[in-house]
């Protein structure tokens, strides 16, 4: 069984990949790193401390025996433009940490690129695997400067690295929580609390979406992906469904009424730079990914979680 650390592991992300790695491989052979104390939920061993702290890092991959890492930290977008060199220091020398410590442990590596590493030069209907990268974000620069070290990495030292590009990721079981696609996450909550909701974007506003089981799964199709079956050592763009804010909106009135307005913020002209649709051919064909969710069965299950949740 691999020894697996999940970096970033109280986040969107990292709060259900622990509890479907745990359910693959033991509870015992999962190690969740991240700054944040561990929440009452948890029950996984814990190590506490920031992804730039080479040593640390190094202890924690000795102490546990790790050979592989599911690496999650990362600042989002929004937050991202607030802070850019913080944005910098979390994802960029977070990563290099990571991928140092791979040559040295020999480990395996999964890390998450995004949407944000387009831009607005990139096509925007399905969008292609190998296509123009300029991101105007300092997110969306990390993750396109990320994407050139893993496949540096991976020629030059032989690092198992593996990686896709998010689309809008939504989940139940944690909060917004920076990013400019939250709006569809926070639509959900507002909807099941039964508030109005002022969404950040156009109501016209597409973008590429993707449940988060359907999420989890891709992560571990990939990373159980034979070797010779990963032809693609950037980032394979990954997608499920395209929506509207409106779309969204209404689908949700067929559950519970949600009144919307929308007054577009800073966060639409990070929005208008990104796809509003995703080629993962390359995906489906090298690995076998497919989504199970889309518009409809993802707004049924979100109220349905939601309403024990809340």
């Amino acid at each position: 069984m691999p020894k697996i650390l999940v970096t970033g592991a109280f986040g969107q992300i990292g709060s259900e990949l622990i509890p479907a790695l745990q359910a693959k491989h033991g509870a015992n052979n999962v190690v969740a790193f991240d700054m944040a104390v561990k929440p009452n939920s948890f029950d996984v061993a814990t190590e506490q401390g920031s992804i730039v702290d080479l040593g640390k890092l190094k202890e924690i991959i000795v102490k546990h025996n790790i050979d592989t890492v599911y690496h999650l930290v990362s600042i989002l977008s929004a937050k991202g433009e607030r802070d850019p060199n913080l944005t910098w220091q979390v994802n960029m020398d977070g990563l290099r940490n990571i991928l140092n410590l791979a040559v040295e442990y020999k480990l395996k590596v999964f890390w998450p690129s995004s949407i944000a590493a387009f831009g607005p030069t990139t096509p925007r209907d399905l969008t292609p695997q190998h296509t123009v990268l300029e991101p105007t974000t300092i997110y969306g620069i990390t993750k396109m400067v990320g994407e050139a070290l893993c496949h540096y990495y991976y020629l030059k030292f032989g690092v198992d690295v593996r990686s896709m590009r998010f689309p809008g990721l939504i989940s139940w079981k944690t909060e917004p929580g920076g990013g400019t696609t939250d709006y569809a996450v926070a639509m959900f909550y507002e909807a099941v609390k039964g508030s109005d909701y002022t969404c950040f974007v156009h109501k016209d506003t597409i973008l590429p979406m993707m449940y988060m089981d359907d999420a989890i799964r891709a992560m571990i199709m990939l990373m159980d992906a034979p070797v010779e079956k990963i032809a693609i050592r950037t980032s394979y763009n990954l997608t499920a469904i395209s929506f509207s804010a409106e779309e969204l909106a209404i689908e949700i009135n067929k559950h519970l009424p949600l009144a919307v307005k929308y007054e577009p913020d800073f966060r639409q002209r990070i929005a208008d730079s990104w796809p509003q649709s995703i080629d993962d051919s390359a995906a489906r064909a090298d690995w076998g990914w497919h989504h199970e969710f889309d518009l409809q069965k993802m707004a049924t299950v979100m109220i349905e979680k939601l309403k024990e949740k809340l």
